[in-house]
């Protein structure tokens, strides 16, 4: 499915929006009409309401939306497709109400009311089409929805559809469309060119593991990103309880993200030099797992000791990160579906992440509040470093004693990053009910305040 707004030349109703406390005042100024038909419905301006207003022949003359107030509006990331969603079908073009600090978003959220993930049975969409309101960029905001249409179907497929393999063919389908530079190593080639973790954590699946890689752009700024490409997560040896494997199709959504951001990217045509690494594996049980108590060497000589199968991520991030950083990135950018611990932190909706860079920080975070994708800087606390160093190796990859687990993971990867500038996301990537503009399922979680805040943390 193409998400897009509708032909500035179709036919269209004007939609007024209409936060509560104003409702009295506008009602004052329209025909007689207007005002019996608004009570008769009971439209409050409550938001989500919605309510087409007939004309003298009986036809639809423009419609009412419901925003709310603000303390309604707070609990919502796009109010107004909560609207969009109870119009009838047909289009409509903003008339009045939408604040232009918060347009685009409200129009990126619209947008995605219309996205259903359909691959396995028919799924309903919101019907209501938008014209774009006049100073949006309408081309940007339809890219920003269908990378994250690309980033909801990747995560809602099965591991059954969505291995290794069809991760691969995803990033590599990415690739040709947008003119993008694709190339893999898969199984014992990992060993070969010296990517022994990511070679561990995959080579009992059936799906032989690997590292994707996508560039793309030849001037400008070296940018970076490397996504967790865990496609099921079983917890290896150390086996997840059933409940909790129930989600973990869900553990690529880190490299479902980095190509989500990467389309807006390569679509946009940023000045920039775009690297995206993506290591694909399965954590499977079988007689050639890696195992607790054994000890891997990564990619940078690193020996890392194994307390925890089932914290598998860290360790096919640490490869790839150690690959990107020897080319010294401008910015170096990973995300991944890595602790429980952040969730226990923060939720599902927030999205914590981690920087040494005090002012691409700041400007993430106000990047994200605009762009109603918000984030949370979380600290890369020193005094924890002590906690990922068993003693026996150079790093252990699952501490004893649960806590800062979200933190130590950050160190962990840190610590292949080197020295290069760096920026670690810990992300859910998963809507755990229905929201407006947010379908149950899977769910992009920084790309667009990542791409927003890019011109500010790369002198675009």
């Amino acid at each position: 499915m193409i998400l897009s707004f509708a032909p500035a030349s179709d036919p269209s109703l004007p939609l007024h929006v209409l936060e509560q406390s104003e409702l009295e005042g506008w009602l004052e100024n329209q025909p007689d009409h207007v005002r019996p038909w608004v009570s008769t419905n009971g439209f409050s301006a409550a938001l989500g309401q919605s309510l087409l207003i007939p004309g003298s022949n009986g036809t639809p003359e423009f419609a009412l939306a419901g925003y709310g107030n603000a303390a309604k509006r707070a609990r919502k990331r796009f109010p107004l497709a909560a609207a969009a969603e109870s119009l009838p079908k047909g289009t409509y073009r903003i008339a009045s109400g939408v604040p232009a600090n918060v347009i685009e978003a409200e129009c990126f959220g619209w947008l995605m009311t219309g996205y259903a993930f359909d691959r396995y049975a028919t799924q309903n969409a919101a019907n209501a089409l938008l014209i774009a309101p006049k100073g949006v960029d309408a081309k940007r905001v339809e890219i920003m929805a269908n990378a994250e249409a690309l980033i909801r179907d990747l995560v809602n497929t099965p591991a059954s559809d969505m291995g290794p393999a069809q991760l691969q063919q995803a990033a590599e389908a990415l690739a040709q469309e947008l003119g993008a530079d694709f190339s893999v190593v898969r199984g014992d080639a990992l060993l070969d060119q010296d990517f022994p973790m990511i070679h561990a954590v995959g080579r009992a699946a059936d799906q032989a593991p690997r590292l994707l890689e996508m560039n793309w752009g030849d001037s400008g700024p070296k940018l970076t990103l490397v996504g967790k490409g865990v496609c099921f997560d079983t917890g290896g040896l150390n086996l997840k309880p059933g409940a909790s494997m129930a989600l973990m199709k869900k553990d690529m959504g880190g490299a479902a993200n980095v190509l989500g951001l990467a389309r807006m990217i390569m679509a946009l045509g940023l000045t920039v030099q775009l690297r995206v690494l993506i290591p694909a594996v399965e954590n499977a049980v079988a007689g050639n797992a890696f195992r607790p108590g054994d000890i891997l060497t990564a990619r940078n000589g690193l020996t890392v000791e194994i307390n925890n199968t089932d914290a598998e991520g860290r360790l096919v991030l640490a490869d790839a990160l150690a690959l990107a950083q020897e080319e010294a990135p401008d910015l170096l950018i990973s995300m991944a579906t890595l602790t429980g611990a952040a969730r226990v932190a923060l939720g599902p909706d927030l999205a914590p992440f981690y920087t040494d860079d005090t002012k691409a920080a700041e400007a993430l975070t106000r990047a994200g509040q605009a762009a109603a994708d918000p984030v949370w800087r979380m600290p890369f606390h020193e005094p924890y470093e002590a906690m990922i160093e068993p003693g026996i190796a150079d790093l252990d990859n699952a501490p004893s004693g649960g806590f800062a687990g979200s933190i130590t993971a950050a160190l962990f990867l840190r610590r292949f990053a080197a020295e290069s500038r760096y920026m670690h996301f810990d992300i859910f990537s998963w809507q755990r009910s229905k929201e407006p503009g947010r379908s149950k399922g899977g769910l992009g979680q920084g790309p667009r305040a990542v791409l927003s805040a890019l011109p500010e943390m790369l002198d675009l």
